[in-house]
């Protein structure tokens, strides 16, 4: 990639807004597709997303703004992905621009639900992008310690590691650290399962579960993590890296952490509608639940995954939770 490469960002939530930030801090004109007009209009007026992460200023000569997401494709060189995945398919049809010779950046936290696709493969699938043109962001990282310019750390995997390098430069600054992966496909089933850890470990909060009791979740919750992966894409990995390990723990701890949001508004005793309703954000763990359950479903020998099939249980079955922890509790060590 050369200096002249042009990136830009497809979606207007907080971690959208996030890595726009970031980029503006390397680059001097950044390209932002989002759907709304109003996001667009306030932002040019305003210099600052209406909705999230309100608190970051832009300056505006900087951005390439448009709602339409073929000017942006076919302008930018490098396309970054942050549509949560239960609306990327939709807003993916609306492509009829050439992608194929483009670079992916996939910061999209879940599968494809039509499918039960990894987002990287669907760009390989159906725009015929080479698997080496395709890169994933992981953490840990939130993007409301971004806004307010906290140290963190990104992990970029690509099968290229010169790509994996650039883009990682393009986010780097003083204050995110970033680092590089070929474990492409190992990250993005992490970046999917530990949201539905984190929705694992609001629902114990709400229950009225403790810290001693959410530890042990969480340690299962990695061995599990490494079971399912292993499964799904056998490499040489190590799981207590900060992409896998680190990006679990934040989803699972932090006050930031929308998927413990709703975990923890289902322990207390909302319905998943009413949760959802409630929440302006969406909680990616909810997808990634049905997603993860019925891969593993799929599979001949299935992995034994108790903390996956108690979110679902809830989450889909419409269980007790009381009842389904219980249960949980007797499978963990």
């Amino acid at each position: 990639m050369s200096t002249t490469t042009k990136y830009a960002v497809f979606g207007a939530g907080s971690w959208a807004t996030a890595i726009v930030k970031m980029l503006c801090e390397n680059l001097d004109e950044v390209g932002w597709y989002m759907r709304s007009v109003y996001a667009k209009e306030h932002i040019l007026k305003e210099k600052h997303n209406p909705s999230y992460l309100s608190s970051v200023e832009f300056h505006t000569d900087q951005l390439k703004l448009s709602n339409d997401i073929n000017e942006i494709a076919e302008w930018a060189d490098v396309l970054i992905f942050v549509i949560p995945s239960a609306f990327i398919h939709g807003e993916l049809e609306k492509l009829t621009t050439d992608i194929s010779q483009k670079t992916i950046v996939s910061a999209v936290k879940g599968i494809m639900p039509e499918t039960g696709k990894l987002v990287g493969e669907h760009f390989n699938d159906e725009y015929a992008i080479p698997f080496e043109n395709i890169a994933i962001i992981a953490g840990p990282c939130h993007a409301e310690e971004v806004a307010l310019e906290r140290l963190s750390y990104l992990t970029i995997a690509c099968d290229d590691a010169k790509k994996a390098q650039a883009i990682a430069d393009k986010l780097s600054s003083d204050y995110i650290k970033t680092k590089t992966s070929d474990d492409v496909i190992g990250i993005e089933y992490a970046v999917m399962l530990k949201n539905i850890y984190a929705i694992a470990a609001g629902m114990a909060h709400g229950l009225g579960y403790g810290d001693n009791f959410q530890s042990v979740l969480m340690s299962n919750s990695i061995r599990e993590m490494k079971r399912f992966i292993k499964k799904m894409h056998k490499m040489k990995r190590n799981i207590n890296n900060s992409a896998y390990l680190g990006d679990l723990l934040v989803t699972g701890y932090s006050v930031f952490s929308r998927n413990r949001m709703f975990g923890n508004m289902i322990g207390k005793g909302y319905t998943v509608k009413s949760a959802q309703m409630e929440m302006n954000m969406v909680a990616e763990g909810y997808y990634a639940t049905k997603s993860a359950f019925e891969l593993n479903k799929k599979n001949k020998k299935k992995t034994q995954l108790p903390i996956i099939n108690a979110v679902y249980d809830i989450l889909y079955d419409n269980k007790d939770p009381k009842k389904v922890f219980k249960k949980l509790t007797d499978k963990l060590d």
